[in-house]
């Protein structure tokens, strides 16, 4: 049976230099393609770096692939939208975003690529996804809940962390891409909400989503107060210049799923 190699490419610097790494000939076999799950949410940096590598500096094609616009899907009650909030009330509230809007794309999309419908069989082992996890974040290593498909963690393989690819990046010449994940996720902390204000176009469209997960509606709908930041203060009023535990500085540790920010 052939295997079909996917990359999940996050366009972060995980999965960016992992592509770049195979491209070279450093990580085997080369893959088939890569497939960008698009939330449509992303940092214009980001989009702009996607473009790049997908303009022929990799030796395989770049799928992107969707399920629509995710804060556009939330705003209309969807529920396998939710996305992950600090709750007044203490902890996270549940979320359906990383498998509905990431996940279950890439495995659409993969399933296109061996010419299955949705209702078609697969062979266990088919396809095999390479995830851009390095071993700082090595605890978001899991294994894929279908088995016709079989996670591979190649950084972990090799041993590099999120310093070693930004590294491996400058000593080939590359640029080091911008943090991919939907610009109002509350995993990426200050250094991330640092990072979003510099845009004063995003950072007023996460100030109104912020703002309208606390209107009287969605109280109701989510059964409490919701924050995209962790102080349960607004966003517009939060101190983010405060210093802050790795977790919140960006490492995605408690995004379980091992599918965003890489």
């Amino acid at each position: 049976m052939s295997i079909l190699r996917i990359i999940s490419l996050g366009a972060g610097v995980q999965s960016t230099t992992m592509a770049l790494m195979a491209a070279h000939g450093e990580i085997g076999p080369m893959p088939d393609a890569a497939i960008f799950a698009d939330t449509q949410d992303e940092p214009a940096a980001v989009y702009d770096h996607l473009r790049w590598l997908s303009s022929g500096v990799l030796p395989f094609p770049v799928h992107v692939a969707t399920a629509g616009r995710l804060s556009d899907a939330l705003r209309a009650g969807r529920e396998e939208a939710r996305i992950p909030c600090f709750v007044g009330e203490g902890g996270l509230s549940g979320r359906q975003c990383t498998r509905n809007f990431k996940i279950r794309v890439i495995r659409r999309k993969a399933r296109q690529l061996l010419g299955v419908g949705p209702r078609g069989g697969v062979p266990p082992g088919a396809i095999e996804q390479w995830i851009g996890i390095s071993v700082d974040e090595a605890i978001r290593k899991k294994p894929n809940d279908v088995a016709f498909i079989v996670n591979r963690h190649p950084l972990i393989e090799k041993w590099m962390s999120r310093d070693d690819c930004e590294k491996w990046l400058s000593n080939h010449g590359y640029p080091v891409p911008p943090k991919s994940a939907c610009k109002y996720c509350p995993f990426q902390g200050n250094v991330g909400w640092r990072r979003q204000r510099k845009n004063p176009t995003d950072w007023a469209e996460i100030i109104a989503l912020d703002n309208w997960l606390r209107e009287p509606p969605q109280v109701i709908r989510f059964h409490g107060h919701l924050y995209l930041h962790k102080s349960l203060k607004p966003l517009a009023e939060a101190d983010i210049e405060e210093p802050e535990m790795p977790l919140f500085a960006g490492s995605f540790g408690d995004e379980c799923e091992g599918m965003c920010g890489v």
